[in-house]
């Protein structure tokens, strides 16, 4: 066991990271808003966590977890300050409009890395200080965090406000009609969101070691948006699935494409086309799952379904 756990250890806490992402979208999904805006938060807790360590406390080594929690709150302070001023105005729109928002949000902050001294530019901030000799000494932060955090969103729906704001997700203007203050619990849940994805930004600096744009792209918005659909959108328990789900299914596919017996197309997809599969399984999911993995299929859409190709075969 011990050796399986060293063997692993990274991947280990990288699910752990990834299951709180998909809960940072989580969040504001339990109140019917699409935002894909995590990857951005989760950059600037990343970018915090990479600033201070490596110039305003530099030559630290080990880092002193201390230091480490205290980034964990700046970076949620920052992180909820800026989701709410990002919020308030943009929460006014709906639907894809809202996403559209969120994801241009993220594209401006990875252009504004790419450019900016502070960041290092493309190539980043490296050499990042580790306050563990080993990966699986994060644990001892990402676990305990990731289970305080799913019984805070577990209390939380079924607290007023959690119960408001599955009002606001089932159907707006009746919220709106039974007197819910709608654009108050839409904040609330989107700067949930973002202090969530700053904090597990600051613990995925000091794990990977190095810090770059590439951190907070739309296509790690993608990933949490696939986790949290496919998982569960209407449970924590389904973000944190996913989102383990799809943080371990890349080296999953990476063992896959170095089998000999695939042709060289079916390994180039495996290796390479990862996002493609993550469309298909939001496809299928949707189809098929339309509550997600953790709660039971649609098996009279799915039979029926192929009930039709059989018939139109024959």
């Amino acid at each position: 066991m011990i050796g399986w756990l060293g063997t692993y250890d990274f991947l280990i806490v990288s699910m752990t990271l990834g299951a709180m992402l998909a809960l940072s979208l989580y969040l504001p999904l339990m109140s019917g808003q699409l935002s894909l805006a995590s990857p951005a938060f989760y950059a600037i807790g990343g970018y915090i966590a990479a600033f201070l360590s490596t110039r305003v406390f530099a030559g630290l080594n080990p880092y002193p977890v201390p230091l480490v929690l205290g980034e964990m709150v700046l970076a949620a302070f920052v992180c909820g300050l800026v989701g709410w001023g990002l919020g308030v105005p943009v929460l006014r729109l709906r639907g894809i409009y809202f996403a559209i928002a969120t994801i241009a949000f993220s594209e401006v902050l990875r252009v504004l890395a790419l450019n900016l001294e502070v960041t290092g530019g493309a190539i980043g901030i490296f050499g990042i200080p580790q306050p563990f000799s080993t990966p699986l000494g994060y644990l001892w932060l990402t676990l305990p965090l990731l289970i305080g955090v799913a019984i805070a969103i577990g209390r939380l729906e079924q607290s007023r406000a959690g119960k408001a704001m599955q009002a606001i997700r089932a159907d707006e203007l009746v919220a709106q009609t039974l007197g819910i203050d709608t654009t108050r619990y839409k904040v609330l849940g989107f700067v949930l969101g973002a202090i969530l994805a700053g904090v597990a930004g600051v613990l995925a600096a000091h794990l990977l070691n190095t810090w770059n744009p590439r951190q907070g792209t739309f296509d790690t918005g993608v990933l949490a948006l696939t986790a949290v659909l496919v998982g569960g959108n209407r449970t924590f328990v389904g973000a944190i699935a996913g989102g383990m789900l799809f943080t371990a299914l890349p080296e999953l596919l990476r063992g896959l494409a170095d089998q000999p017996y695939w042709p060289t197309a079916v390994a180039t997809f495996f290796r390479d086309g990862r996002l493609m599969l993550y469309g298909l399984l939001i496809i299928l999911g949707a189809r098929f799952f339309p509550k997600g993995l953790c709660h039971p299929p649609n098996w009279r859409s799915l039979w029926g379904a192929i009930s039709r190709n059989k018939t139109r075969t024959t």
